[in-house]
């Protein structure tokens, strides 16, 4: 895993990413509102990755066309690298970050979204009634933000809690599934806009 140097945690935290992909897959791929962050702590590393869907963050789902979208864009990138407004460390930890990587990436493919059949393009329009094929294939469109952070923390056992500020920055974001892999144990938690905090407590 980039974002981790250890292979145990390396290894602990790409199953993560794994389980998280496969639990929005069977809960409705894509699922608007919800994403998925992985979080590793090794030694005094501390590394996330989060996932979330681009209508949740930016607005829209599909690639930015327009200047204002390209716009909106820009400014939620910005806003995703600030992760100290995004994610509540307790103080005691002394963790500063280091890196964030921010990428939003257009998907152009069926997600299972409920939305319509997925397009053939051989079968043309016909029969495909008011829209037609070319409607199925623009609701196959889909963007997602996909953000790496790495901070460095003096105090890594008093990582006791997070609190989750993302729900307050970002008024589509419902839902976040979070693994959290320690030397320790790994364990999941779903926070959400009412219950906005984890306790990591015997994990360090």
């Amino acid at each position: 895993m980039r974002a981790c140097a250890s292979v145990a945690i390396g290894f602990g935290l790409a199953m993560a990413s794994d389980a998280g992909y496969a639990q929005q897959r069977e809960a409705g791929a894509h699922e608007h509102g919800r994403g998925t962050l992985n979080i590793a702590v090794e030694g005094s590393r501390l590394s996330m990755e989060l996932e979330a869907p681009g209508a949740d963050i930016g607005g829209f789902e599909h690639k930015a066309k327009t200047q204002k979208q390209k716009a909106a864009v820009a400014a939620a990138k910005k806003q995703l690298a600030a992760a100290q407004a995004l994610f509540e460390l307790p103080a005691a930890a002394g963790c500063a970050l280091k890196d964030a990587k921010v990428a939003f990436e257009a998907e152009d493919h069926d997600h299972g979204h409920g939305h319509g059949a997925r397009h053939d393009p051989k079968e043309g329009t016909k029969g495909g009634g008011k829209g037609g094929a070319k409607e199925e294939h623009r609701d196959d469109e889909h963007s997602v933000f996909r953000v790496e952070y790495t901070f460095d923390c003096k105090a890594p056992a008093s990582l006791t809690t997070i609190g989750f500020g993302y729900f307050k920055a970002f008024a589509g974001a419902e839902k976040l599934d979070v693994t959290v892999v320690t030397s320790k144990q790994q364990n999941k938690f779903e926070v959400n806009r009412a219950r906005p905090r984890i306790d990591l407590g015997g994990m360090m």
